[in-house]
């Protein structure tokens, strides 16, 4: 009994000896619990050991594996002290690179996929004489998805409609799945019995990512007329959850009117006679079983052309929605305005004498206040409905319009025309007496006369003549032009007289005749002439030589004269007129006059 308990506490300190021993054997290994990466990203596994008494002098074993299931696990590499091994024929062998230090092995998966990539990654290490431990990592592979798309339905939806289908969303390719979330004016929609209904459907592709596409079913109101529907789709991505939302839409809402109007569209403001005006009926309603009648006419609209003040009244629409069970009415007063042709007293043309009085009223009737002026070629005379002129003259002749304008109308206006004439004696624009210096023979006199009836014009001088009558007369109304041709051979004195039956002018024209002055010789050449007129005086000198010469040699022949050689000159017939001039070849100065029988005679026979 004493031997069995002196062992026990022995056998106590061993059985701890070797437990320690044990602990401190094993080899311990840390990894994350998941590692996430994009899709086509390299992904990096770490694997952390350490071992107490591991000092690098044992040898040391490394492998990874990769595990799809709790009964599937394949080896993808392996490593001792003399060499590494990249196993052949997994879905790695080509995409794996395997780092090792003193105290941790990364392992490092190029191109990372969907379909292979997205399991669990264990490391196992061994070392010698320490012991071996063991590690995991899952590696979750994620894809952002395409951009989510909206469609509303094309045809309209009645609020008296059932929960119907207004809209779907969907969102392409993502992974892990994508969320949607529908909303109405920035409000999550959420499924509520009777009233809105979301249904979502999950696709999954070949390639593992996923496509969810969401429809939205609502029963209308007609708030919704006016509301902004969209659709919000939430994914994650590595570390983070990310957001895409699609475009606003609005969907179209039947529903039944309430309320009527009928209005003048056009056109704006206060209606005239010619107008075209167009009619428009509306309700606050959007059905399409409503229809509008305006004044027995089909339609929201009617349009009557070049009215008239007659067409003034009520005018009436009814709006009738047979599938609703409503009818509605409304009406409107329309008025056309109008101004009559104006009314100028006296009419016509009127004829006023000289210097008098004159006095005229214009006036149109209209639905609205007229203003009223008198323009004269175009420039304004007057304002208001009476013309008043307390002395006419000839400058009063003329046309007068009246126009009637409505100012509340643009455009709406009428006017009239009065033709005035002034009668009178006449009235010679030209000074009353015209003086005129001139050297041509003939001159173009001018007479102006103002004067109705046309006046007689006469042309004349003082001395009784008369040049012209009023034949040769042009003008327009009450303004005359005579004109006249004069010759001038001295100082002459012209009048121009105008008469009619009441009264006449003339006006007188002295026209001084100033001789035309001969033009005097040039009393010196001028310098640069010298040698033209040397050259001139040379060539007749030589010309007058060579014609002398040329006669003297006709005559040595005889060819002139009846001469042959030397004979003498044979008388015909006496005449004491004819004489022969002979020069001697002994160059003296003596001349010799010879007569008819040849002899010589003295200087005073000459």
């Amino acid at each position: 009994m004493a031997v069995r308990d002196a062992a026990s506490p022995l056998l106590l300190g061993l059985l701890c000896l070797l437990h320690t021993w044990g602990a401190r054997a094993a080899v311990e290994v840390n990894m994350e619990d998941k590692v996430e990466v994009l899709l086509g990203d390299p992904a990096q596994i770490t694997c952390m050991f350490k071992s107490d008494d591991f000092g690098g002098s044992g040898g040391m074993t490394i492998e990874w594996h990769y595990v799809k299931s709790s009964t599937d696990s394949q080896r993808i590499y392996s490593q001792d002290s003399l060499q590494s091994t990249v196993e052949k024929n997994t879905p790695y062998s080509d995409r794996i690179t395997v780092n090792t230090t003193a105290r941790e092995v990364v392992l490092t998966i190029r191109d990372v996929q969907l379909k292979d990539d997205e399991v669990a990654f264990n490391c196992f290490v061994k070392i010698i004489g320490e012991g071996s431990g063991e590690g995991g990592t899952k590696l979750k592979v994620f894809k952002t998805p395409e951009d989510p798309t909206i469609q509303g339905v094309e045809q309209g939806i009645s609020v008296s409609d059932e929960v119907t289908k207004v809209a779907s969303c969907e969102v392409k390719n993502g992974h892990p799945k994508p969320k949607i979330t529908w909303y109405r004016d920035k409000m999550p929609l959420h499924n509520i019995p009777d009233v809105v209904k979301l249904d979502h459907s999950v696709t999954t592709q070949s390639s593992g990512l996923y496509s969810v596409n969401s429809d939205l079913n609502m029963k209308v109101e007609k708030k919704d007329k006016d509301a902004v529907f969209y659709c919000e789709v939430t994914f994650l991505v590595p570390g983070a959850e990310k957001m895409l939302e699609t475009k606003r839409i609005n969907i179209t809402v039947f529903y039944p009117p309430t309320t009527v109007n009928l209005w003048v569209e056009s056109p704006k403001g206060k209606i005239k006679e010619g107008d075209t005006v167009e009619f428009l009926c509306a309700s606050d309603g959007n059905s399409e079983s409503q229809f509008f009648i305006i004044e027995n006419n089909e339609g929201p609209s009617l349009k009557m052309e070049n009215v008239t003040r007659h067409n003034s009244g009520v005018f009436h629409c009814t709006v009738e929605d047979y599938e609703n069970y409503v009818r509605l009415s409304t009406n409107t007063t329309v008025l056309v305005n109008y101004l009559d042709e104006v009314v100028i007293k006296p009419t016509g043309s009127v004829s006023v004498d000289w210097k008098k009085e004159f006095s005229a009223t214009c006036n149109a009737l209209s639905s609205l206040s007229t203003t009223t002026t008198w323009f004269k070629n175009g420039k304004e005379v007057e304002k208001g409905h009476h013309l008043n002129i307390k002395a006419v003259t000839y400058d009063t002749a003329g046309t007068y319009v009246c126009v009637v304008t409505v100012p509340e109308i643009q455009a709406m206006q009428a006017n009239a025309s009065l033709q005035l004439t002034v009668q009178g004696p006449p009235e010679i624009i030209e000074k009353q007496l015209n003086e005129k210096e001139t050297n041509e023979r003939e001159l173009e006199l001018t007479c102006h006369v103002r004067s109705y009836p046309t006046p007689n014009i006469i042309w004349g001088t003082t001395n009784g003549k008369i040049i012209s009558s009023s034949n040769h007369m042009t003008g327009v109304g009450a303004k005359s032009v005579a004109k006249v041709q004069v010759n001038i051979t001295s100082n002459t004195t012209v009048f121009c007289n105008a008469s009619n039956e009441f009264g006449k002018d003339s006006v007188t024209y002295v026209i001084r005749f100033i001789k035309a002055e001969t033009p005097k010789p040039q009393e010196k050449i001028q310098k640069g002439s010298y040698g033209v007129v040397i050259a001139v005086i040379i060539i007749c000198i030589l010309l007058l030589a060579i014609l002398g010469s040329v006669l003297y040699f006709l005559y040595k022949k005889g060819k002139i004269c009846n001469r042959s050689g030397k004979k003498d000159f044979t008388k015909e017939k006496s005449s004491k007129d004819k004489i022969v001039v002979e020069m001697k070849s002994d160059n003296t100065e003596e001349a010799i006059l010879l007569g008819i029988n040849g002899e010589k005679q003295l200087p005073n026979d000459q």
